[in-house]
């Protein structure tokens, strides 16, 4: 497999490009793409560490190299989010850089799969559709939002709530990946139960678990290492599916049926992407209520990136 990490000179870039390197199939190709010429320095430096797996860094002018031939695009480029800014407050920045890439990749590499990680993914998602629609090589079984970072940050948090062992510990995250629009199906953990003071106080953290990593770093960036992280075990899932080993795995995509036209769900991932959209069963009163809450302002998230796109 080749796999295209956009922003891999970044702080989410550098250390999934590590993982990667780390744990891809052997054979495979990871090919690095920034705007900052130090990608160059990161694809040797990378290259050194001894696995089968060939690393290169593009910059510049070199957008369509890094993207040829690649089965897999991840892209985290864009600026980061900083004390005070919400997902949203990103948008006019890292929209242009999503729409500048796609366009790229349209030409470049059009039957690849996409993995959107840049923020705000509620409405970064839409803009990639948008661009390749435009293009005439959209797919929606081929693009992805992550939004794995909520799934793992649920696993931690109900872990060390619960006493329980955080890697085997299952919790199916829904909705967006912004603020309320995260919904954790805390309901359907197996072998616990939670009070409604648990939930009141377990819901929001995990919805607000990004900021908590802002405050933290106090200027200093946003999640990058936990995000790293997500981002790698979705892409390898990725990897395995279009290999032809199955997993479901939640993540934003297109869909039919639900709150909004892109939602985050289980998805049974396959040779060609979204195999099946394995849904999420029924909801508690109180998810219930948060998911009617939160449709409207995913709805406007997904809105305003079509808009983006139709106006550019």
């Amino acid at each position: 497999m080749k796999v295209a990490v956009l922003g891999g000179a970044g702080g989410i870039g550098q250390p999934l490009s590590l993982l990667l390197k780390n744990s891809l199939p052997a054979g495979s190709e990871l090919a690095l793409y920034d705007v900052m010429p130090v990608v160059a320095g990161v694809g040797v430096d990378l290259s050194h560490i001894p696995t089968a797996v060939k690393v290169t860094g593009y910059t510049k002018d070199d957008l369509a190299a890094a993207l040829t031939g690649a089965d897999v695009v991840v892209i985290p480029a864009g600026v980061p989010r900083k004390p005070g800014m919400t997902r949203d407050d990103l948008f006019n920045i890292n929209a242009g850089i999503i729409r500048s890439l796609m366009e790229a990749a349209a030409t470049a590499c059009p039957k690849a799969c996409f993995a959107i990680i840049t923020n705000p993914v509620n409405s970064t998602v839409p803009i990639a559709a948008e661009t390749l629609k435009k293009a005439g090589v959209y797919d929606p079984k081929k693009l992805f939002g992550v939004t794995t970072l909520d799934v793992i940050r649920s696993q931690t948090f109900v872990a060390a709530l619960k006493g329980l062992d955080p890697a085997t510990t299952a919790v199916t995250v829904v909705g967006g990946h912004s603020g309320n629009t995260i919904l954790p199906l805390l309901s359907q953990v197996k072998g616990v139960t939670f009070t409604q003071e648990e939930l009141g106080r377990l819901t929001p953290r995990i919805q607000d678990a990004g900021t908590e990593v802002v405050e933290a770093k106090a200027g200093g960036g946003s999640a990058t290492l936990s995000m790293a992280e997500a981002a790698t075990r979705f892409t390898l899932a990725l990897v395995a599916a279009l290999g032809g080993t199955e997993s479901v795995q939640c993540t934003y995509v297109q869909v039919e049926g639900q709150p909004a036209a892109f939602f985050a769900l289980p998805v049974r991932l396959g040779k060609d992407g979204v195999q099946e959209i394995v849904g999420y069963g029924t909801l508690s009163a109180y998810e219930q209520q948060l998911c009617d809450a939160m449709a409207p302002t995913l709805r406007a998230n997904i809105q305003k990136g079509v808009e983006f796109v139709a106006n550019g």
